[in-house]
């Protein structure tokens, strides 16, 4: 019976979406995700020119077919020696979902541009765009329906499910953001941020239109706010909130991240730290630093009412980043236009 009601519940998530709005991407660890957070992140790294990082998160393996988000992407500064104290960012990110039984498989690719000014010796503004191009497809003949049920199992040679137009959806995607950055000394560093994707309102449904707007993507907006606290030469401490909202959903998610200087002078340092996503689940992360990677893992401990379904077992995730600077081994020596953060 146990097994019957897992799978009934998996079957529930995963007709959901093809009813309402799909839910957007998203990861535990969201300041592992700057670009997806925020298109004003891109090219927003003071002490390096680039970065290159992966993102991957495997999630309700124990209820059915796990959930798998992954993500590859990239971003670097421009014309550092072009604007007075400013400069660009441009990036791109490469996303794929699959979610359950049938499939369902989200391919996006997205670019982004940013500008960065100077406010002065101690802030920062940010404004960024993103474009990118969403696919999204189902095998519906994986799915099983609840009036295929028999009393015993589900008899696949009844039928039962919904006639969809299309197994395939796609559309352009557009966001923007905005970014504020506050460093008075070379101890302390906040930033904070609004974004707003799918600002165009693009229609996304595998069923036929009926010329309603009840098929397009509600906007969804974002705020975040990351702060860092060098405490000596050994620790730095980063406290960190996340907010998004789309439609009638939301999600609160904090976080509190700690850096210890293992060799002392900042080439390696561990990470350990915890991430709580408000009445669903609390997240404990490690990670290690060497020298321009910084690997994290995170585990999602389920807390709401799922967790009688997946054992407290949520998901878990990893990420990996390198970043440096490309004068690093011309002997260039160039400074960043903002104060380094570093121990």
């Amino acid at each position: 019976m146990k097994s019957k009601m897992h799978y009934i519940l998996f079957l529930g998530l995963v007709v959901g979406m093809l009813q309402s709005n799909a839910q957007d991407l998203h990861f535990s660890q969201y300041f592992n995700a700057p670009i997806l957070v925020n298109p004003a992140n891109t090219g927003f790294n003071p002490d390096n020119d680039y970065r290159i990082g992966a993102n991957y998160r495997n999630q309700w393996g124990t209820v059915g077919t796990p959930f798998k988000t992954m993500s590859v992407w990239g971003d670097a500064q421009l014309f550092t020696g072009k604007f007075e104290n400013g400069w660009m960012g441009v990036g791109g990110a490469l996303y794929r979902d699959a979610a359950g039984s049938g499939n369902l498989l989200n391919t996006s690719a997205y670019a982004s541009v940013a500008y960065h000014q100077m406010l002065g010796y101690s802030s920062l503004l940010s404004i960024g765009f993103t474009g990118g191009y969403i696919s999204k497809r189902i095998d519906i003949a994986k799915l099983s329906f609840d009036n295929q049920w028999n009393g015993q199992f589900f008899d696949l040679h009844l039928t039962g499910a919904p006639v969809l137009q299309t197994n395939q959806s796609s559309y352009l995607d557009l966001q923007t953001g905005l970014n504020y950055a506050y460093f008075p000394n070379d101890r302390v560093w906040l930033n904070g941020g609004v974004s707003a994707m799918h600002v165009n309102r693009p229609r996304e449904s595998f069923f036929a239109s009926n010329g309603s707007a009840s098929n397009q993507l509600a906007i969804r907006y974002n705020g975040f706010f990351n702060s860092s606290f060098k405490l000596n030469d050994r620790w730095i401490v980063s406290p960190s909130a996340y907010y998004t909202t789309q439609a009638r959903a939301s999600q609160v998610m904090g976080s509190l991240i700690a850096r210890y200087n293992a060799s002392g002078d900042g080439t390696t340092e561990l990470l350990a730290g915890v991430a709580y996503r408000h009445r669903e689940s609390v997240i404990p992360l490690i990670g290690i630093g060497l020298n321009e990677l910084v690997f994290h893992f995170s585990y999602d401990v389920t807390l709401s009412g799922l967790n009688a379904f997946n054992g407290a077992r949520g998901a878990y995730e990893f990420s990996l980043i390198k970043q440096g600077r490309r004068d690093r081994y011309q002997g260039n020596g160039r400074e960043s236009m903002c104060p380094s953060f570093r121990y």
